[in-house]
């Protein structure tokens, strides 16, 4: 009896082990988005500006999606890797920009290195209170 216990007692530690293991790797890289300012649109009623900076860690890139607004894009550092659906795929560095309108598919966000860090500079015109990036499709 007792020898059964001790392997039912080493099977429990060793899921243990392996659970505590899997649950210890860390989370793969994402885009990190910091917002900035938020406020409403002088003379132009129901809309809002949005100011944020997108952070991209190596090779990493966002799915497809869609912003419900005019947005507008700064490459701050780094070069990133844009492209709405039907329009060409474009390579952008520091200084340079990008621009998507309300109805665009942003089929393509990344970073273009695997070894160095982005970051852009995004402002939004959108309407108060709508999420300003929603999933493609």
């Amino acid at each position: 009896m007792r020898v059964t216990s001790f392997f039912g007692l080493t099977t429990i530690v060793l899921l243990c082990a392996v659970a505590v293991t899997v649950s210890a790797q860390p989370p793969a890289p994402s885009a990190k988005a910091t917002p900035l300012l938020t406020k409403p649109l002088a003379g132009i009623e129901g809309k809002e500006g949005v100011m944020l900076t997108v952070e991209y860690p190596p090779g990493v890139a966002s799915a497809s999606h869609r912003h419900n607004a005019n947005t507008f894009v700064y490459v701050l550092e780094g070069s990133v890797v844009m492209q709405v659906a039907g329009g060409p795929e474009m390579t952008l560095t520091a200084g340079q920009t990008f621009y998507e309108s309300p109805s665009d598919i942003h089929s393509v966000s990344r970073n273009a290195s695997d070894t160095r860090p982005a970051k852009i500079l995004v402002m939004f015109v959108k309407d108060i209170g709508a999420p300003p990036t929603v999933p493609a499709g």
